[in-house]
């Protein structure tokens, strides 16, 4: 679901992590047309980073 959002609205996938300066940064980004599809990917890039930060810390705990 993350994924659809981070496609679809990169600016709100950012807060949904925690990110919320990168979410503003994104969304000024994502107002012009051409820079929709680097926020896209960077939003993307952003939340397999996210993922593999949570995968770390619970192999860490145990």
């Amino acid at each position: 679901m993350r994924l659809v959002l981070a496609l679809l609205l990169p600016w709100l996938q950012f807060f949904t992590i925690g990110r919320p300066f990168a979410g503003l940064a994104c969304l000024v980004l994502q107002f012009t047309l051409i820079g929709w599809l680097p926020a896209a990917i960077w939003s993307v890039y952003a939340l397999s980073q996210y993922e593999t930060d949570r995968k770390i810390s619970r192999m860490t705990r145990t």
